[in-house]
């Protein structure tokens, strides 16, 4: 199975499944998505989103960059969620060059894991409760929903290296989704040589300081987000088969 879905104007479209849970299971391929912006579905792309067989979209952004960029076409067609977990938003275009961007990126993921815990719940219950193949985005498919998947992988017990490399490989789009920075904002300069980086540093230190507070990612879950026992056993029921990759 593949991994990357290609499309032409999507540049950070994934399929999660194929990954190892520490039980023996396995990942479903073709069931849980992780996206860039659904509103740049157009022609060609659109059909093959539709041939998927997506049912639920859920949209982590801002509700203003919804309407600045919009949603998924005719959302009407699917179980439409928006629910943004970030509530602090930022340019990362004009952050300092002279920041140590891994260590700031850390720092924004902990305001969000803060300031976001009950959207994230909602994301992880919608995903643990949806029938059909689900599908979560942001804009360029790399911090929230990011920070999403590592949740999802981890809930399922894939191991700890393949989330991080999971996590990493939103690099191979990063070049397109700087190129469509330049593009969108032609009048602007680019500050910052960190802008579309997704490396695993920047998860490890998010992991870390999340196991510094709470023990564990899971008890950051479980605790903090109030994700119960209940909802982890739907995700994992519905999200693992005992079929190999």
């Amino acid at each position: 199975m593949n991994r990357h879905v290609v499309f032409e104007r999507l540049h950070n479209f994934r399929d999660l499944g194929g990954y190892r849970s520490a039980d023996g299971r396995t990942v479903a391929w073709q069931t849980l998505y992780r996206a860039d912006s659904l509103g740049k579905l157009r022609g060609a792309d659109w059909e093959r989103f539709l041939a998927l067989g997506v049912r639920t979209v859920i949209d982590l952004r801002y509700s203003w960059e919804i309407e600045a960029k919009g949603r998924v076409p005719e959302a009407e067609r699917f179980h439409y969620v928006n629910l943004s977990i970030e509530h602090r938003p930022y340019d990362q275009a004009e952050i300092s060059p002279d920041v140590d961007p891994w260590r700031y990126l850390a720092d924004r993921f902990a305001e969000v894991t803060e300031d976001g815990a009950e959207e994230i719940r909602q994301v992880l219950e919608q995903i643990a409760e949806a029938p059909g193949p689900v599908v979560f985005h942001c804009t360029s498919g790399k911090d929230r929903t990011g920070l999403i998947g590592v949740f999802v992988l981890t809930l399922l017990g894939v191991d700890r290296e393949d989330v991080l490399a999971d996590f990493a490989l939103t690099e191979l789009a990063t070049e397109r989704l700087l190129a469509d920075w330049h593009t969108a904002n032609p009048d602007r300069v680019m500050k910052w040589p960190g802008y579309g980086r997704a490396p695993a540093k920047i998860m490890e230190l998010v992991l870390a300081d999340l196991e510094a507070r709470y023990g564990s990612v899971h008890g950051y879950l479980k605790d903090r987000v109030g994700l119960t026992d209940d909802s982890v056993d739907r995700l994992r029921s519905r999200l693992l088969t005992g079929e190999d990759a």
